[in-house]
């Protein structure tokens, strides 16, 4: 856990099953994702690339800053861009998170 002056950010494994759709198709699914959970913001499931469908994203330009992450890289579909993104480098308090891959929308799936 890192903290801030009142901004906090954990991130650690979480036992569900989750899923990343766009069109009906499924881009990404992954039973072992981190959860980052920081404050002001919604909970945001990184998930490890081998569960990620890589080859279906486009390295985006697209690059931002976070002054408790780091530096996010972005990918994109040819009808959404900017629809994932990684950290390469992550801060050492989020290292966890390092090229896992976060989705701005993701779905826990019940088993």
């Amino acid at each position: 856990m890192t903290s801030t002056t009142g901004h906090t950010i954990t991130v650690g494994p979480e036992a569900v099953h989750v899923r990343a759709v766009h069109g009906g198709q499924v881009l990404a699914e992954s039973r072992r994702p981190l959860v980052l959970r920081e404050t002001g913001c919604p909970d945001r499931y990184y998930l490890p690339p081998e569960d990620v469908r890589t080859e279906l994203l486009t390295a985006s330009d697209t690059r931002t800053h976070c002054p408790f992450k780091g530096d996010a890289s972005y990918w994109s579909l040819p009808d959404a861009a900017d629809l994932v993104w990684a950290y390469p480098e992550p801060k050492e308090q989020v290292a966890a998170i390092k090229d896992h891959f976060c989705f701005y929308a993701t779905d826990v799936v019940s088993d």
